[in-house]
């Protein structure tokens, strides 16, 4: 079981490191096509999981814990305080998307170490999902499966594997070697196993409230979804309009309400 787990916990960070190493391969940047289909097939994965592993398990958990009808309410609060949290970590740390330079407002920090700082901030609460997930299951408080929990760090590291990139690249272009500029992108992934980790190290601690955990994961995962990933996915390149990202949704999206419904 704790193979399992510490395997589950790396599949983020790797996505993380892979995206990162793009700067040894790539001369420029990444492939407008392949932006969007890693990005719609992470946004699929990650709108099922959020409905299927985290929001219904977190009314159920809520519901056997004895709020009968009102069991809806632990969800709605973690979810609404899930999204908030990441809008609050855009306002504080600008995100980026693909092949944008980060203008902090009045900011002193140079754009590298913003860069570095706001990607870093975003994987928390990526990490702590997929611990969530397995805390659940680990304790058998949450009817979670283990391929359900596998299934979203899946979808997660598919879309680390861009955000890597988007580390790594544009720092090489500002004159770091190419090593160095993968070791950044690199750091900003290494705290989503360990925001992993903590969540499953606190799992009898956090069992009562489970519920809200949950469904702030999903809120978490979902602003990601409808912040970076539809947009990138649904953008026109020479105002060409492209089916990829909406095909690559549906593929992502089926594929983790299977894995989840079927083997829950």
């Amino acid at each position: 079981m704790i193979s399992v787990i510490a395997k589950g916990l790396l599949i983020p960070f790797l996505g993380t490191a892979l995206g990162s190493a793009c700067v040894f391969f790539m001369k420029k940047e990444m492939s407008p096509k392949l932006q969007k289909a890693l990005s719609g097939f992470a946004a699929g994965v990650m709108i099922a999981a959020g409905v299927w592993s985290l929001l219904i398990p977190s009314m159920e958990q809520a519901v056997e814990q004895g709020m009968g009808k009102l069991g809806f309410i632990p969800a709605v609060i973690g979810f609404c305080l899930g999204m908030l949290f990441l809008l609050l970590l855009d306002v504080i740390t600008p995100h980026m998307h693909i092949n944008e330079t980060v203008e902090g407002p009045k900011s002193k920090l140079k754009k590298t170490t913003m860069m570095v700082l706001a990607v870093t901030l975003h994987n928390i609460p990526e990490g702590m999902a997929v611990g969530v997930l397995y805390a659940g299951w680990y304790t058998g408080a949450v009817q979670v499966s283990a391929s359900a929990a596998l299934a979203l760090a899946i979808g997660i590291a598919i879309q680390n594997f861009p955000e890597g990139a988007i580390i790594s690249m544009p720092l090489h272009s500002k004159g770091l070697s190419k090593g160095k500029a993968c070791w950044y992108g690199v750091l900003t992934g290494i705290v989503e196993p360990i925001a992993g980790l903590l969540t499953i190290l606190l799992a009898q601690i956090i069992v009562p409230v489970l519920p809200y955990l949950l469904s702030f994961a999903a809120g978490a995962m979902i602003y990601v979804v409808v912040e970076e990933l539809v947009p990138e996915m649904a953008a026109e390149e020479d105002n060409s309009h492209s089916n990829l990202g909406t095909i690559m949704f549906m593929i992502g999206f089926s594929l983790m309400m299977v894995l989840d419904v079927a083997l829950g």
